[in-house]
């Protein structure tokens, strides 16, 4: 996607309370945006209700499990991503996981974000 859509897509979420963005007082050439604790409750949700079905990466690889009686490993998956959208697109990919892996954990099945002083708090959908 290109940067000015998504800008412009990431500016219709912060209209709905979904994104924060800031800037760093030391660097305004770039822009960070963060979730609100209502676009996280949504993100939670959407996790909890994931249905890898409907996924087009998940329905693209049922093929393969077919085939080889397995999916593709992660990495191999990866490979295909990195030849398609590109080294950009991938930095920010990883960055975004390796944030989701320091900011929550998964207990019972469910994803909750950790707390500094609890080790983690649940996040309630009310």
């Amino acid at each position: 996607m290109h940067v000015s859509t998504a800008f412009n897509f990431s500016k219709k979420l912060e209209e709905r309370g979904l994104l924060e963005f800031s800037k760093k007082e030391s660097d305004k050439r770039n822009t960070y945006i963060q979730l609100t604790d209502k676009g996280e409750a949504i993100l939670l949700d959407l996790m909890e209700h994931y249905e890898p079905s409907n996924n087009s990466v998940f329905s693209g690889a049922l093929p393969l499990r077919d085939l080889y009686g397995k999916f593709p490993e992660f990495m191999e998956l990866m490979t295909v991503i990195r030849k398609i959208y590109g080294e950009d697109f991938m930095d920010i990919f990883e960055r975004s996981f390796h944030h989701i892996e320091e900011e929550f954990t998964e207990e019972d099945g469910k994803l909750v974000k950790k707390d500094k002083e609890n080790h983690h708090e649940t996040i309630s959908n009310s």
